[in-house]
């Protein structure tokens, strides 16, 4: 299991140490989940345990901090993220306002924590910048500034999915906060345009003060496969790789693998699945499968689980196409950037990131969001002409190399950072009306 902003911000942070800059990779709630060479501190603050404890028990928020070292070991919060706790947006409405919050929330003790380490530990003076891994940390910010009077950035990676998982009248209390908050921070880096765009709307953001970042991969392990789409007569292998949940769109590719298969030209084939199962999930897989084995295709649909580094590495050489045909609206596409850098043809729903990564690379092909028919078609048409999948997969290896490298990514991020290293970052004034003119 990895979690893809982990993996965004270690790329990042990575890049950074290599060109010579002076990074702490701070993880914060739980240890990051990433299935490269780590360059966090293994020390977690705002520990997901403690977080609870605290936000549930009024002992918690006064015991001593040497007390606290039991619960915010690295070991200890391993243990409870593999059990997929507080990851459920709707059971953690209220400890998600009260860390929204802020001061004002019952987690003023791991505020107190953090706001101490920055002035003393991280380096000889204050940071240049500090950059917050996402708008759900925004409580910080107020804090943070006044502790150590570095500016602040705050990257937003897909935070509006969890945000739409809360029940009312948290969620709009949660958008409330974000946007009071929003006043301290000093600019906003998006992973994509689309997201930027987006997130200016759903926050009552000025667009002016989001800057675009686009997500970087680190390419040194990544190689073209070897094997071309028909240059036999292998199994045509159609790929989903991604967390196993609906939001991320299994169903929809299952369908239209059962649609394919009633061409009779179409064969042979078959459906490989990767990607991490939570508990909560299991039924739908199930489901996928029972619907599989009833269509007489139960060998042909294969579930890998949830894949380490070079599992995976060796996943995307041995697929012809990937497809993760996602429900929601999506921020980043990390697997799609991850296929193309292998190689491999995707095949897209034409919405969010995925829209402007394939028209910057060229590397695969958008259907119509939702239509199984289109997404079958778009599949087809790449196993019909293998000379378009294959160029497709070149031009797609080479677009992630030119666009969405981890060198890029930097790149982008250094200019905002220097940029806002030129100027004072005093505690601001409230937006104004004119501000969203």
């Amino acid at each position: 299991m990895y979690c893809g902003s982990c993996l965004r911000d270690n790329a990042l942070a990575s890049e950074l140490l290599r060109q010579g800059h002076e990074v702490t990779l701070q993880p914060l709630y739980t240890p990051p989940l990433t299935d490269e060479p780590s360059v966090s501190s293994e020390k977690v603050f705002f520990g997901g345990i403690s977080v609870y404890l605290e936000q549930h028990s009024a002992i918690f928020r006064h015991t001593p901090r040497w007390l606290d070292k039991l619960w915010d070991s690295s070991f200890a919060l391993k243990a409870a993220s593999k059990r997929s706790i507080a990851v459920d947006p709707d059971s953690l409405c209220e400890m998600t306002l009260s860390i929204l919050k802020g001061e004002d929330g019952n987690q003023r003790k791991e505020i107190a924590k953090l706001t101490d380490w920055l002035k003393t530990d991280p380096f000889d003076g204050p940071s240049d910048v500090i950059d917050m891994q996402n708008s759900m940390l925004i409580g910080l910010a107020k804090p943070v500034k006044e502790a150590t009077g570095s500016p602040i950035c705050c990257t937003l990676q897909g935070e509006d999915l969890f945000l739409d998982g809360m029940r009312e009248p948290y969620r709009s209390q949660a958008l409330s906060l974000i946007h009071e908050h929003s006043q301290y921070v000093d600019a906003f880096l998006a992973v994509s345009d689309y997201y930027a765009d987006f997130m200016a709307e759903y926050l009552k953001i000025p667009r002016s003060k989001i800057h675009v970042v686009p997500l970087g991969i680190n390419l040194k392990d990544y190689k073209p496969k070897q094997r071309s789409v028909g240059e036999s007569n292998e199994v045509f292998r159609i790929g989903y790789f991604a967390r196993v949940a609906p939001e991320k769109g299994l169903h929809l590719l299952a369908e239209a693998y059962r649609l394919l298969r009633q061409r009779e030209d179409f064969a042979p084939a078959r459906l490989e699945v990767a990607g991490y199962l939570a508990p909560e999930h299991k039924p739908y897989l199930q489901k996928i499968e029972r619907e599989m084995r009833e269509a007489g295709l139960a060998d042909e649909f294969y579930y890998h689980g949830a894949l380490e580094r070079e599992a995976k590495l060796n996943f995307f050489q041995n697929v012809d196409v990937i497809s993760v045909p996602t429900v929601y609206v999506e921020a980043k596409g990390l697997s799609v950037l991850e296929a193309m850098a292998s190689g491999v043809p995707v095949v897209q729903p034409r919405h969010g990131s995925f829209t402007e990564i394939i028209e910057r690379t060229n590397g695969g092909l958008l259907f119509e969001p939702g239509n199984v028919a289109s997404l079958a078609d778009a599949i087809y048409s790449l196993w019909k002409n293998p000379e378009l999948a294959n160029d497709l997969a070149r031009q797609g290896t080479a677009g992630v190399h030119e666009h969405y490298s981890a060198a890029n990514m930097a790149e982008r991020a250094l200019s905002v950072y220097s940029l806002l290293r030129l100027v004072d970052s005093p505690i601001p004034k409230p937006y104004s009306q004119a501000d969203y003119a």
